[in-house]
């Protein structure tokens, strides 16, 4: 049996592994995605006050730090029994906004244009940032670093740090916004909304425009018919902030519907001894293993399950697109992994706009800025979409606040059989008897886990017992000259 190995995965945030294993015809018998990588963030929060955790849990991921942080945030007011005042909870969501059109900004340009915009099977010098710039020009690639600056910028002025975030107290925020600031961005959201549109663009120029792409993404080995999870409002719109998360079946029909606190009725986690890894899965369907179909218990959270999990979207623009998108495929519920792209986009237009709609909000100004505490509940969940999914923070405290449990289920993690599956069966098309296995095939099954823009450094919180470790010594020419384990 013949082994090929994908070690480091790229574009990334955090480490991972692909393990292949070929038949004796040349055939992908199986295929194993290892994160080989501890975090251990929900063990040493123990023993905190919980009131610090929103400023630890920012620094679980340079990426995604202010998804943990308004996650905390709305699990430690859960803790406390209160709600922020109106401002607040706008003044977080406005942050929020800005959050995700840097993380999408990133995403896109950073991590997927180079499979796109450069090719996928392109040169490994050429599949990357300066690559997708080589294509699109400087102008475009400076605008690009142009506005995800200007969406940290938000980030640092409400958050006091756009990575180490240290916005959210107990019921409320630090700060306030003055006049003069809220003008400033609402400025800077008329920009990411213009941007927003325009990355649409190419993404129907570069993309939609190449029927080979366009190929790939419907007709490819890209597919997974699978359950779609994701947070909507009352009138089951896409919401990053709050409301519910919503499940939708394969064929798009509510398979549940649930608060925050109800997510242990809903979600049951498992763990394999090959991975850091959880693997969530939907309880009142239970455990089948890696498969896909209407039976399975297996999910997706990410940007394309929000969008099929809900009933549109919350603002015009981002609604005209996600109409197109699903004229364009063929209509609702849409399983094409490769389309997440897409969607990621009509998130990044819904995020601008509703930037905007908060920064002109008559209390974005306002000076009641936190609810007084009066009391210990002592338990708390908090539930906000990470830009890789849905992201669930979950507190125990003792009666005076200290920490005693936590769980975190981050986007990643929900997807992590997703991902599992998602490169077996790119693996499992791609690679044949008789074709030799080039790097850009290699990069081809990379592409497969690049759709959900993975975290691995959130998502590792399963210690299966030990710690195994592998030092390998070669020669300079990468000869393997001795393997010393530790088990």
């Amino acid at each position: 049996m013949k082994r090929i190995t994908i070690d480091p995965i790229t574009r990334l945030e955090g480490h991972g592994k692909i393990e292949i294993f070929l038949d004796d015809e040349g055939d992908v018998k199986n295929v194993y995605f290892q994160v080989p990588e501890l975090r251990g963030f929900e063990k040493f929060c123990e023993g905190r006050p919980v009131e610090e955790l929103p400023a630890i849990v920012s620094k679980i991921c340079g990426v995604c730090p202010g998804c943990h942080h308004m996650g905390s945030g709305k699990a430690v007011d859960a803790v406390f029994g209160v709600q922020p005042p109106p401002t607040a909870r706008k003044l977080r969501e406005l942050f929020y906004m800005a959050h995700f059109v840097h993380s999408h900004i990133a995403h896109f340009y950073a991590l997927a244009a180079p499979d796109f915009v450069v090719g996928p099977q392109a040169p490994k010098s050429e599949r990357n940032i300066l690559g997708v710039i080589n294509k699109v020009g400087v102008e475009i690639g400076t605008e690009v670093i142009k506005q995800r600056r200007l969406a940290q910028e938000i980030q640092a002025l409400l958050g006091g740090h756009q990575t180490f975030v240290v916005m959210n107290i107990p019921g409320g925020v630090r700060r306030g916004l003055s006049e003069q600031e809220r003008d400033d961005i609402v400025e800077k959201s008329n920009g990411f909304i213009k941007f927003a549109q325009f990355s649409l663009k190419i993404f129907e120029d570069v993309v939609l425009g190449n029927k080979q792409y366009v190929d790939i993404i419907l007709n490819g080995p890209y597919s997974l018919c699978l359950h779609s999870m994701g947070l909507v409002d009352a009138n089951n719109k896409v919401n990053f902030y709050d409301g519910k998360v919503r499940v939708v079946d394969t064929e798009g029909k509510e398979l549940c519907k649930y608060s925050p606190a109800e997510y242990r009725d809903f979600v049951a986690e498992r763990v394999e001894p090959w991975s850091y890894l959880k693997f969530p899965y939907l309880k009142k369907i239970g455990w089948k293993g890696f498969v896909d179909g209407q039976d399975s218990g297996v999910y997706h959270a990410t940007p394309l399950s929000r969008l099929n999990a809900s009933d549109g979207m919350a603002t015009p623009l981002a609604q005209q697109e996600y109409e197109r998108m699903y004229t364009i495929l063929g209509g609702k519920p849409v399983h094409a992994t490769l389309a997440m792209h897409w969607a990621r986009l009509i998130e990044l237009l819904y995020a601008a706009e509703h930037c905007l709609e908060l920064a002109l909000d008559a209390d974005i100004t306002g000076k009641e800025l936190r609810t007084p505490l009066n009391k210990i509940v002592g338990e708390g969940v908090g539930i906000v979409e990470a830009q890789r999914g849905t992201l669930t923070h979950h507190y125990w405290t003792d009666a005076k606040g200290i920490v005693t449990k936590v769980n975190i289920i981050v986007g990643t993690t929900n997807n992590h059989a997703a991902i599992t599956m998602s490169i077996k069966k790119a693996a499992q098309g791609l690679i044949k008897k008789g074709i030799t296995v080039t790097d850009g095939i290699l990069n081809m099954v990379e592409m497969a886990f690049r759709a959900y823009d993975p975290c691995f450094s959130c998502a590792t919180h399963s210690l299966p017992g030990e710690m195994p470790m592998i030092l390998e010594i070669r020669d300079v020419k990468g000869e393997l000259l001795q393997r010393i384990t530790r088990n």
